[in-house]
């Protein structure tokens, strides 16, 4: 099974640029809490570094889930 990303908007995009909140749009999230699977590739993962400051993102599919390190500040 190939890794995945979890993905959560967790901060607004509104203050952000038109470019940050193209790339929330193509990552497939709306709305505030908003969630999204996305497959682990190299084009996935510049979008999710471009905002990572909007977003809670968790490794799925891999042996074990693991939380990144902004989600695990949080818990």
């Amino acid at each position: 099974m190939a890794k995945q990303f979890r993905i959560k908007l967790i901060k607004s995009t509104s203050g952000a640029s038109q470019r940050q909140k193209d790339g929330i749009r193509c990552l497939g999230l709306r709305k505030l809490q908003s969630e999204n699977v996305v497959n682990d590739s190299p084009a996935m993962r510049g979008q999710i570094y471009k905002v990572q400051h909007l977003l809670s993102v968790t490794v799925e599919g891999a042996a074990k889930a693991t939380k990144t390190k902004k989600s695990a500040e949080k818990a």
